[in-house]
């Protein structure tokens, strides 16, 4: 494959379409990753900010099995998925990533903290106490002197954020634009918290089924059917705009 045909452009973002282990590398160099699911795409005339993170990202993959499924009916194409659990699991495998120091973790909360570091220790991975940082509530603006001079004292290669998706795609572009180094900035979301038991524990067999939206809504229904449902207006956008960037919609910076 060329490496043109490495990479799609849907609805004006540009998707890699090669394989993990391509991603990885190329993200290894420096530069920010995004993840984007399907509940936040289909927002994409609307949250401004959303939007410019995912444009301005280096590498976004396609973890969106239902994008994935529309785009290849429409064009006729054949891109493969790309998880952001795959993902992960490849980066995890780096030696530069394992190294202690190395790699620093933004994490959503204490819990989620506690639990993601347990599962690293588990898998040989050391992470010390001074390369996690306990994300705050980030509202339509994003503002964390602390957290970029928390990252620029130690320099790590490699900062994993492990946040919501629509908090740390514009997360990531701020430290992206903040910080003086340019580090690789892996948006992984909640791809660690399945691994961890932070959230529902999704094996690689239905994750590589596209089955992972069905955990997680048998998990918790009331939090998680409503949001995909949502993802059902993915389908009229790609439709109407398939490689274009939809118009934009937005009155003001709305955060997701």
């Amino acid at each position: 494959m060329d490496g043109q045909r490495k990479h799609r452009q849907i609805l004006g973002v540009n998707f890699y379409a090669g394989d993990v282990h391509g991603a990885v590398e190329r993200v290894c160099q420096g530069g920010l990753l995004v993840v984007p699911a399907a509940p936040a795409l289909k927002d994409l005339g609307e949250n401004a900010p959303y939007r410019e993170a995912l444009l301005n990202a280096d590498v976004a993959i396609t973890d969106s099995a239902f994008m994935v499924m529309i785009w290849n009916l429409l064009e006729r194409d054949s891109v493969q998925r790309v998880s952001g659990l795959e993902y992960l699991r490849a980066l995890l495998q780096m030696e530069e990533v394992r190294t202690p120091g190395n790699t620093f973790w933004i994490m959503a909360g204490a819990t989620s903290s506690r639990r993601n570091l347990d599962w690293l220790r588990a898998q040989g991975i050391e992470v010390p106490e001074d390369c996690v940082w306990e994300a705050r509530q980030y509202g339509a603006e994003i503002d964390d002197p602390e957290l970029v001079d928390a990252i620029e004292r130690r320099r790590p290669k490699h900062v994993v954020v492990t946040l919501g998706g629509g908090t740390q795609e514009r997360l990531g572009l701020y430290l992206k634009r903040r910080l003086n180094y340019l580090p690789g900035i892996h948006c992984i979301g909640a791809a660690i918290a399945f691994l961890s038991g932070d959230q529902v524990r999704i094996p690689a067999w239905a994750d590589r089924l596209y089955l992972g939206w069905l955990f997680r809504c048998a998990s918790a229904p009331t939090r998680y059917v409503p949001r995909y449902w949502s993802a059902r207006k993915l389908l009229p956008l790609m439709v109407r705009y398939r490689s274009e960037l939809p118009a934009s919609r937005a009155a003001g910076n709305k955060a997701a």
